[in-house]
């Protein structure tokens, strides 16, 4: 072979090196945070109201693990209203869970965790009191 057939095959391979990582790049699943991440964003003022809310408070709530369930506790003077926790898990969006609060459930309840995998979670807790809504969140691990 000379020079000319050399050029020729370099840049066959070449071509089918960049079709090769081309195909593999369209296959790789990107997950985002959220599937609808224009419309939160739109909707994310009303977020910084409810953590102004939340710094505005004496007392904070804590989000922490206790043996198979995650604790959320209030304030013993807080009244809830209504409200959720999100544990959203950033590894594997399969393993997001989200609990109702229960506004007759006091200022601890508990929540069982035992289907979720070992690994780290944000714990997003939203709840709203005496009209106003808050915004909490926790880093904690399974």
């Amino acid at each position: 072979m000379n020079f000319g057939n050399w050029i020729v095959v370099a840049f066959a391979l070449f071509a089918i090196f960049i079709g090769t990582l081309v195909t593999i790049c369209i296959k790789q699943d990107i997950s985002l945070v959220s599937k609808n991440y224009y419309n939160d964003e739109l909707k994310y003022q009303d977020q910084i109201g409810r953590i102004d809310n939340t710094n505005k408070l004496r007392v904070k709530p804590t989000i922490v693990k206790v043996d198979n369930s995650v604790q959320v506790q209030f304030d013993s003077q807080s009244k809830i209203q209504n409200g959720e926790l999100k544990l959203f898990c950033p590894s594997d969006p399969k393993m997001d869970k989200a609990f109702s609060l229960s506004s007759s459930g006091g200022n601890t309840q508990l929540f069982d965790i035992k289907s979720l995998h070992g690994g780290m979670y944000k714990a997003r807790l939203l709840w709203s009191m005496d009209g106003k809504e808050y915004f909490y969140e926790a880093i904690i691990y399974v």
